[in-house]
């Protein structure tokens, strides 16, 4: 590798680095907004930020930040394929978390599917998906977490 290539390389990991950062803070900001906590706990009523109580804009936020985020791990997963899978292995953290990526995003798509018009989904189906894609939310931030404490990477160079 030459040293421009390297050097276009970090660049490359420290936007991606600050994508999902902003992406992800953006997902759980707008996430929580889905919820009527800001306005519960008096945070609208900080001066700017009424707009954190108002629906409507978290819930098109939401969306953004998701489509965002779905063409961030499109890319990334791409990157992996093309780029790494000879020489980089997924570790199991990697693995972990990509499981609660996946249920993320799988819950989340059925969310936004029983949002289109008419009625897909039970009542009781909807309550599941609601907390499933919480519940996978926050395993993913505890995971994040603790990887991020014990410096855990996603992928690993291949020995041998």
């Amino acid at each position: 590798m030459t040293k421009n290539s390297s050097h276009a390389s970090r660049i490359g990991q420290k936007s991606a680095k600050w994508i999902y950062g902003l992406t992800m803070f953006f997902l759980v900001l707008s996430g929580f907004g889905q919820m009527p906590l800001y306005k519960r706990y008096y945070i609208a009523d900080i001066p700017g930020l009424k707009w954190v109580s108002d629906f409507y804009i978290t819930h098109y936020l939401h969306y953004l930040a998701a489509i965002v985020f779905l063409g961030f791990i499109s890319y990334k997963i791409t990157d992996y394929l093309l780029a790494f899978r000879k020489t980089h292995l997924i570790t199991l953290s990697g693995y972990i978390r990509g499981v609660w990526i996946t249920g993320i995003v799988f819950s989340g798509a059925c969310l936004v599917i029983n949002n289109f018009t008419g009625k897909w989904f039970s009542d009781s189906f909807i309550i599941f998906l609601d907390l499933a894609h919480t519940g996978f939310v926050m395993l993913l931030f505890i995971t994040a977490v603790y990887c991020k404490i014990s410096k855990k990477k996603w992928i690993m160079a291949r020995v041998g």
